[in-house]
Order: structure tokens, then sequence, then C-alpha cells
């Protein structure tokens, strides 16, 4: 899924083959933030699309390693990565999060799980950090993946789609009502309106029924909630 500044695009592929995001991206070009999933990382070789990694899922390695043991590195390491003081003083504890990172590596053994989330970390410290020269980039994905949460949270009552042709229809809806809501629009209230007035509505200027263009749906998400 793909969250843009005014809407969302999701798309369906029958599996995680890496054949499929570059598909899906194969026009885009710019800054892709994303987890460290290998499918996405031929896309980075041309330079016309670089990555911003995620610190959420930088994090959540500690996270899932100081629940069960508690460590005192594992718990160094999710002080260190505090948003309060991050965000008030990004880059120099950023720095000195990486050379702390590095000490510390050097002091484990290489099969420990505590060395993989380090070593997860500094393999993508370019990519987590680019946030910190761009304010136009999130420091994190969160939230592209809070708009995909109403797949996950409905995929238990619809488990399969029938066919590849109905995964496709279902991501073309989701990505309406994802980009109706970052819109401010109420889905239910966008998807009336269109199905209202897409009948008698010229093909050739379909996109006038796009949600940033439905400026008379006075509907915002929160009454709809």
């Amino acid at each position: 899924m793909i969250e843009l500044r005014t809407g969302t695009r999701i798309g369906y592929s029958p599996d995680r083959k890496g054949e499929h995001p570059r598909q899906h991206l194969k026009s885009f070009k710019g800054a892709l933030q994303a987890d460290a999933y290998s499918g996405f990382h031929h896309r980075y070789e041309g330079g016309s699309i670089y990555e911003v990694a995620c610190w959420t899922h930088a994090r959540r390695k500690f996270h899932d390693i100081h629940v069960v043991h508690a460590p005192p590195i594992t718990t160094e390491a999710i002080g260190r990565i505090r948003r309060e003081i991050r965000q008030a003083r990004a880059k120099p504890l950023l720095d000195d999060l990486r050379r702390w990172l590095e000490k510390s590596l050097r002091q484990l053994s290489a099969k420990s799980e505590t060395t993989g989330a380090i070593r997860y970390a500094l393999a993508h410290w370019r990519a987590l950090t680019r946030y910190v020269d761009d304010g136009l980039l999130e420091i994190d994905n969160s939230a592209a993946e809070r708009a995909l949460r109403a797949v996950a949270l409905g995929r238990k009552n619809y488990l399969f789609c029938g066919s590849n042709s109905g995964g496709e229809r279902a991501a073309a809806i989701y990505s309406l009502v994802g980009t109706a809501k970052l819109n401010g629009l109420d889905p239910e209230a966008y998807l009336r309106q269109v199905l209202i007035r897409i009948a008698e509505h010229p093909i050739n200027r379909i996109e006038e029924l796009l949600p940033w263009n439905l400026t008379d749906i006075q509907q915002p998400v929160a009454k709809a909630a």
C-alpha cells in the first residue's frame, strides 16, 4: 500500500514476490518509506527512488526481546529512541545512538537476538535517519500501516477474495475509502454520492468524482464516527 499526501493507493498481489512492488511502483519517483521487506530493495538501485526506513520497525526488534528477557542493552536502546527527546534534539542523539550501538555490538555474541536487532538498525541507518534532513519525511511508516488496518481486521471475515480480479477490485475500493478519509470525507457518504452520480457522469471526466474533487460533501470522518 502507498500512502500519499492526498490519497491512498492499495495494490493487490496474489503473493509476496518482489515483481509486484516493481510493477506497482514502476512510475513512482522520490522517497519510499517502508519496512525492510526484500521485495523493495531492487527499487532503490536506479536512484529514482530512495529508501526511508521506519523507526517503529527498528524499535520493535529491541522491544520484542525486552519484554521476554529485559537485558540492559535493550532497556537502554529503547530509552535512547524515546520520541520526545528525539524530536527536540534528533541528529546529535542519533549520532550518539549509532556510536553506542556499534560499541555494544562488539560486546555481544554474534548469535544473540540483541545482536540481530542492532545489525538491523545499523544496516538501515542511512534510511532511518533521512527524516532528519527532509521535513516532508515521516519518522516511520505507521500512518500507512494504520490506513491498511481495515484490511487486516476484515481478512478473517473474508479470507479469500475469490479470484485475483476480486482482489484487485477490493484494492480499488480500499484505495477510495482511504483517500476519502485523508481528505476529511465520510467514506460511506462519499461512495453514496459516487454511485448516485456515476451513471450519468461523462467517462472522460471520471476524475471529477475523486474524493478531493467532491468538495460539496461536507461530512467529515469525525462526524461519521
